[in-house]
């Protein structure tokens, strides 16, 4: 067979060969609709279930986000509370909290002004508080209570007017309280609670 100086020969391929090879790269690269609308659809499941359990953990991670960042913010109080020697209060909506603080020559709670670490806090919109104390469940208000009280309420004791949910000594001692953060789809729950001494744990909701 006669070949060219660079060692190729110049005999030009038979026809059907040329055929062949030329049917087999349309076959390659040719799909057909309902192929294409097949690989979309899978990738459509894929995705979607990969989002949903992406979705899941996240909403979890949240309430758990959330949790720690009431578990730090209380110790925050107790550590002012007993190096100050101040007593603080904590106020829970069913979807915020804010910290309070006991003036004893005026004998009455007051909102925490300029304190930016203590300031009201906001959940979620689709996340709210249960709260329980001495096993019975608390029924919050959307809005924080009014410190104002009339006139004629101003020699009444300070159980009688304002008080928060749970009270937080210089002591370093605290209201025990069981806190269910509860978000509202999905039915997922995180438990925190506290006992007297104002230690705070993660709960399994199964114990």
């Amino acid at each position: 067979m006669p070949t060219l100086a660079t060692g190729t020969s110049n005999k030009e391929a038979p026809i059907g060969h040329f055929a062949a090879a030329m049917n087999g790269r349309r076959r390659i690269r040719g799909f057909s609709l309902i192929e294409i609308l097949v690989v979309v659809v899978i990738v459509a499941i894929v995705t979607s279930m990969a989002l949903l359990s992406i979705g899941l953990l996240g909403d979890d991670r949240e309430l758990r986000t959330e949790a720690r960042r009431l578990v730090s913010l209380v110790e925050v109080a107790q550590d002012e509370a007993m190096m100050q020697g101040r007593e603080f209060g904590l106020e829970l909506m069913t979807n915020s909290y804010r910290f309070v603080e006991y003036e004893p020559l005026l004998n009455q709670w007051n909102e925490l002004l300029g304190d930016d670490t203590l300031r009201l806090r906001q959940l979620p919109e689709d996340v709210e508080f249960a709260l329980f104390l001495e096993d019975k469940r608390i029924l919050l208000e959307p809005e924080p209570d009014d410190f104002d009280a009339s006139d004629e309420n101003r020699n009444q004791t300070l159980t009688e007017n304002y008080a928060p949910h749970v009270l937080i000594f210089s002591s370093g001692d605290m209201t025990p309280f069981e806190l269910h953060i509860v978000r509202q789809i999905g039915d997922q729950v995180v438990v925190l609670r506290s006992d007297v001494t104002g230690a705070m744990e993660f709960v399994d909701e199964d114990t």
